[in-house]
């Protein structure tokens, strides 16, 4: 008799499925949903993990990096989000931005990248010939990202991340 109740059962549930499907529209989400079954997405976040990972360090540099410009901030998001320290640590988002910002700090070449990137991308956002360091020579005045203006909001960034700000 249990195969019989089964049986009873599961004919009352696809004939109240059809009841339900008849008042809806079909649409790509739902055809979606049919392919996908019964409880695919239950406890899972339909946004990757990568995708999450990037959101939180967008928010952190957000809130924690000094950046009037936006360039810097811009730059040094694309820098974590495509390297290897994010791929192979994607729940600890915190942790890669303040390594990368540590690997950046402690290298020379590094930073002048760094900094020549976010010129490259303040000049582009502002339409404008965007202001080189050169190697032995003074900055310019109106360059906004500078060898030290761009370690000293690093340095700050990591200050506040090891506060606990974040």
């Amino acid at each position: 008799m249990g195969d019989d109740a089964n049986k009873q059962r599961s004919e009352a549930d696809a004939g109240l499925e059809r009841e339900i499907r008849k008042g809806r529209k079909f649409n790509l989400s739902e055809a979606i949903g049919r392919l996908a079954g019964p409880g695919a997405m239950k406890g899972a976040s339909p946004v990757t993990l990568k995708r999450q990972a990037e959101a939180e360090l967008e928010e952190l540099l957000r809130r924690l990096l000094t950046d009037a410009g936006g360039a810097l901030r811009s730059v040094l998001r694309r820098h974590v989000t495509e390297s290897d320290l994010l791929l192979s640590n994607l729940d600890q988002p915190l942790v890669v931005l303040g390594a990368y910002v540590h690997r950046v700090l402690d290298s020379d070449y590094m930073l002048k990248d760094l900094v020549r990137q976010a010129d490259e991308d303040w000049g582009r956002m502002q339409g404008e010939r965007p202001h080189f360091e050169v190697d032995g020579g003074q900055p310019n005045p109106d360059d906004p990202y500078t060898l030290e203006s761009v370690r000293a909001a690093l340095s700050a960034l990591i200050g506040r991340l090891t506060s606990g700000e974040a």
